[in-house]
């Protein structure tokens, strides 16, 4: 994950209060394309704050199993906050790009939002494949265009002012193309490859709830955001602001993913 766009501690913190709604949301979506199913072992990677984690462990139920992992400590501090208190659970701290577990260690994969993160997405589908059984499945889901996420409007705007996050920003959007993701799940040696869009209008009572949790530094995007000058935040915010037509009443935020799968045959 580029440095500029990674989950330190204060990060991790404020995920929930920016984004937990959203993800949420679209968690269903996810784990059905994955076919999460009562009894499985599931591997959630970049698991973040544990959200699709802890929706896995309520489909697994009793008998099934979940690992949370992702790469920054502080995440998986939060995910065990989280769930902690579920006995069919462990944490782990793993890059998904080279994932410690042996060969075909679980029945399915589930990655919200993470891959789109990763410097080698082939790398990272390659390591999904060798840890899932034959017959299970991967799936993970990706943002598609900035004008179409959450806070995409927010981390293009930083990019004018600060160039260092403009190439992690482009790698983010660069897997909303549906044929350039199958073609990285073909080239990994996923099978059955189902590629699908869901997409969902938020509706905040003002642009202060919407914007404020980045302004206070929540995500990478709200980290960022705390290392431009003030001034610099002031054009952010203003901009932010105007894109989103927020004159003081509600706003509504349009957020579409991908959800790619395959099966490993």
């Amino acid at each position: 994950m580029a440095k500029e766009l990674a989950y330190h501690d204060e990060a991790a913190v404020g995920y929930d209060r920016a984004f937990a709604h959203v993800s949420r949301h679209f968690l269903p979506f996810l784990l059905s394309a994955a076919r999460v199913a009562s009894g499985m072992k599931v591997l959630d990677i970049a698991t973040g704050t544990g959200l699709a984690a802890a929706e896995s462990l309520l489909v697994v139920g009793p008998t099934g199993h979940v690992v949370a992992a992702d790469v920054s400590e502080a995440m998986v501090g939060q995910a065990r906050q989280r769930l902690g208190a579920a006995a069919n659970v462990t944490f782990a701290v793993e890059d998904g790009q080279s994932l410690s577990f042996a060969d075909c260690s679980f029945d399915a994969l589930t990655c919200s939002l993470g891959l789109m993160f990763f410097p080698d997405p082939s790398r990272g589908l390659s390591e999904f494949l060798r840890v899932l059984r034959p017959g299970g499945r991967a799936a993970a889901s990706v943002a598609t265009v900035p004008e179409r996420t959450y806070n995409g409007r927010i981390n293009t705007a930083m990019a004018k002012h600060l160039p260092a996050i403009s190439e992690a920003t482009a790698r983010t959007f660069s897997l909303g193309d549906s044929a350039r993701l199958r073609q990285l799940l073909e080239k990994a040696g996923f099978q059955n490859i189902e590629i699908t869009s869901q997409a969902h209008r938020f509706k905040m009572p003002s642009f202060d709830a919407y914007f404020g949790p980045f302004e206070r530094g929540g995500g990478s995007t709200g980290q960022a955001y705390l290392t431009l000058p003030q001034s610099v935040r002031d054009i952010v915010r203003e901009e932010v602001q105007r894109n989103l037509g927020g004159t003081g009443g509600p706003v509504e935020i349009e957020v579409e993913y991908q959800f790619a799968s395959g099966q490993r045959c």
